[in-house]
């Protein structure tokens, strides 16, 4: 039977603190609330308990943000869509950001079993004022542990309405796609970390950003397969393509702290349970 789990989660800034509440259905809630950095950033801590998607299942979140409140929600572990006998498996986030709002969507990992049938949709809605720092990274199959990504298809839906619409589906048998050159070169980790404002960001703040991004990928042995660009006045972002998850994931941490600290003068303080 498959499980369908909805969360809603609802910030608002009082006086110096963002406070939150949430709604939840089925296996898909909070974990914990934390304030490491003091009590106007809302950490949150979100679990999945059956560890992972198959045919059917579907994750719901909806994320409203009122206007000046912070929050930055990550995971405990990798998100998992298995095998599929039929119909897909679904994960849709939905984020509403008011004015002066301030969203860090930080997820681990994302891991497509051979043979799964799955969707990722993930919409951000920014009003004026408003920006997010997030990333999406996905893992195609299980290489090192010799189950490699030979069956299935993914699909990925990120969206800036009005701004940025970024949709494509990865077949395991399109060798084009996943082999060429052109594509993904054999490499079955690819990641895309964004800086997304509601109003366009000033010429000098754009480029800063980008320069950034740059200087962190020229240091790194990734900096054949990432590049950083600006598709839009209010969108700055880092896309790469790797082998394994682990070098990724520390390029986008790296990159994320830094415009963590030029955008928001906030300093590059890694959610806790990524130390766990």
């Amino acid at each position: 039977m498959a499980w369908h789990g909805r969360l809603a989660l609802d910030y608002r800034r009082d006086s110096d603190t963002t406070v939150s509440h949430d709604r939840h259905e089925g296996p898909l809630r909070v974990l914990q609330r934390l304030y490491p950095e003091g009590p106007a950033v809302c950490h949150h801590v979100l679990v999945h308990p059956p560890g992972g998607m198959v045919g059917g299942d579907r994750l719901d979140i909806e994320l409203h943000l009122q206007a000046g409140s912070h929050a930055l929600l990550t995971t405990p572990g990798a998100a998992r869509f298995y095998r599929s006998a039929g119909e897909p498996a679904v994960q849709s986030l939905r984020a509403r950001l008011d004015a002066g709002a301030r969203l860090e969507w930080l997820p681990l990992e994302t891991l497509a079993y051979s043979g799964c049938l799955a969707e990722n949709h993930l919409r951000f809605e920014l009003a004026p004022g408003a920006e997010t720092i997030g990333w999406d990274l996905l893992a195609l199959g299980l290489p090192a542990a010799g189950a490699p990504f030979e069956r299935g298809r993914y699909l990925q839906h990120l969206e800036l309405p009005g701004r940025w619409l970024e949709r494509g589906a990865i077949a395991a048998d399109d060798t084009l796609l996943l082999d060429s050159p052109l594509g993904l070169a054999g490499r079955r980790v690819l990641g895309t970390l964004w800086f997304a404002a509601g109003t366009p960001l000033a010429a000098a703040q754009r480029e800063a950003l980008l320069d950034s991004a740059r200087a962190a990928v020229a240091a790194h042995p990734l900096a054949a397969w990432a590049g950083a660009t600006a598709p839009d006045d209010t969108l700055v972002l880092l896309r790469a393509v790797a082998e394994r998850v682990e070098p990724l994931t520390a390029l986008f941490r790296q990159v994320r702290g830094r415009w963590r600290e030029q955008a928001w003068g906030l300093p590059d303080l890694p959610p806790r349970i990524w130390r766990t």
